[in-house]
């Protein structure tokens, strides 16, 4: 019997396999949609500055060689064309040399993004994926045995990313333990969906249930992700299943998703074969021994590099995701250990006229993913991620600190730059760009049923004061 036998996780392998490849297709398409605008070389936050600042050693990026809008473009889209190559399982057709190259270039693409990237990239999901698509560079081709500890692995990722969004709950906002939390944060959550309103609307009795099933998936069930089958199977379900109620009730980017693939390897062969039409395959070969050693020495480095997550995860000031290495092999997580109460928005509005006056005609920016005009229903994003939208949602939480970023936003909707229109849903500006542009902050909240049936839309809204004032280009280079 060979040291790591894993014939039993053929099925578990093929459905991470292709669940990562996936989920690596929508984030390299989001880097050609939407670096150049924020990390380009006139992007809102230049990558160019980010690595000069920082260094290889500090930021490795394959960046660090050419930073130009070209080279952006071109990994983006050889990413792309690697994740459907993935996804196709053409990469497990043509040995382990094959796949193995595949995966660890998806991974150093994607990496190079994520250091590159700075604020825009500095998601608990990017990380995510650079821990779980490093691991599937061991996962091996179809033709061979996987080898058990790699999946093992995944489980030790899944156990982290749970339990640390649980600890952090219970360690932070006071409303996690009186129960209270979701009572808000279907209404103030990032990026709400057409299921947040109504989920919103639900009893308060309905919205403890919520919670206290929130703690005991987290904190409780996921143990289970570690013991053996049939435990495993029960808490892989319970997480499985946990993680789609989310992506149901709001837009996380990948997360949710990312997180169910990797608590698919808390699954055998038998127990997928049992809810699918797939079956095991037969005739797998042995893998080589060489292969075998580096999935030893993966694990002694996985083991030595949790250390300092674990420590994390036993402190009181728990960090929540953060990477203590640069090559972001083995981090720690954690989601919502605040829920603000009330939902501010920071709305932009751009005027033609000569006069930035309340007599000025002003016309508002439309974004693809967050609330703007309240007759709109909250759009269905995830995994797709808005990371303008994102940051946005973020400004609105320090409305007396108006970040870089924003003016240089700002500057392009005044230069009427092309790549920055083009994250917007709606420019009323496009080709002829605005004398002013102004931001005001508003409160959000969703209509009550009896206001949407009276013809009141998603939302209700108010302004409650100015977050920037009317400026103009000239203003701007001035100051």
């Amino acid at each position: 019997m060979e040291l790591f036998d894993g014939h039993g996780y053929a099925l578990t392998r093929l459905l991470i396999q292709r669940g990562l490849a996936a989920i690596y297709l929508v984030a390299f398409l989001v880097a050609a949609n939407q670096f150049r605008a924020l990390c380009g070389e006139r992007g809102l936050l230049p990558a160019r500055e980010r690595l000069e600042r920082l260094g290889f050693r500090d930021a490795p990026s394959l960046f660090h060689w050419r930073a130009s809008d070209r080279a952006f473009a071109a990994a983006a889209w050889a990413g792309v064309g690697l994740a459907a190559f993935a996804l196709t399982g053409l990469t497990e057709r043509f040995g382990l040399a094959v796949s193995m190259a595949t995966w660890a270039a998806l991974w150093a693409l994607y990496l190079s993004f994520v250091n590159a990237g700075g604020l825009f990239y500095g998601y608990g999901w990017e990380t995510l994926l650079c821990e779980a698509g490093f691991l599937a560079v061991f996962l091996g081709p179809a033709e061979v045995a996987p080898a058990w500890p790699v999946l093992w692995l995944y489980r030790w990722l899944a156990f982290r990313v749970m339990f640390g969004a649980g600890l952090i709950k219970l360690r932070g906002d006071p409303c996690w333990r009186d129960l209270t939390c979701l009572e808000y944060h279907y209404e103030t959550q990032p990026m709400p969906n057409p299921l947040s309103w109504l989920l919103h609307r639900s009893p308060r009795g309905f919205h403890k249930l919520e919670v206290l099933a929130t703690h005991f998936v987290q904190l409780v069930a996921v143990w289970g992700l570690l013991a053996p089958a049939p435990v495993s199977w029960i808490a892989g379900a319970l997480v499985v299943g946990f993680q789609l109620t989310l992506v149901v009730s709001g837009n996380l980017s990948w997360l949710n998703w990312l997180t169910l693939v990797v608590a698919l390897s808390a699954f055998t062969d038998g127990a997928i074969a049992a809810v699918t039409p797939l079956a095991p395959p037969d005739g797998l070969a042995s893998r080589p021994a060489a292969f075998d050693a580096a999935v030893a020495a993966l694990v002694l480095a996985v083991a030595a590099l949790s250390v300092r997550p674990v420590r994390n995860l036993l402190a009181r000031r728990q960090l929540m995701n953060a990477s203590f290495e640069p090559l972001r092999l083995v981090n720690t997580y954690g989601a919502f250990g605040s829920v603000t109460r009330e939902r501010l928005e920071v709305v932009l509005e751009g005027t033609a006229s000569a006069a930035a006056d309340e007599a000025a005609e002003w016309r508002e920016y439309g974004f693809r993913g967050k609330p703007g005009d309240p007759r709109r229903m909250p759009p269905w994003v995830a995994p797709y991620h808005l990371r303008l939208d994102w940051q946005m949602w973020f400004a609105a939480l320090a409305p007396y600190q108006v970040p870089l970023w924003m003016v240089r936003l700002v500057e392009r909707l005044l230069e009427g730059d092309r790549a920055v229109s083009r994250l917007l849903r709606r420019d009323p500006f496009r080709g002829a760009p605005p004398r002013y542009v102004r931001a005001g902050l508003w409160r959000y909240r969703f209509t009550t049923a009896a206001e949407r049936r009276a013809g009141g839309g998603w939302w209700s809204r108010t302004r409650v004061g100015e977050y920037l004032p009317a400026v103009s280009l000239a203003d701007l280079r001035r100051s």
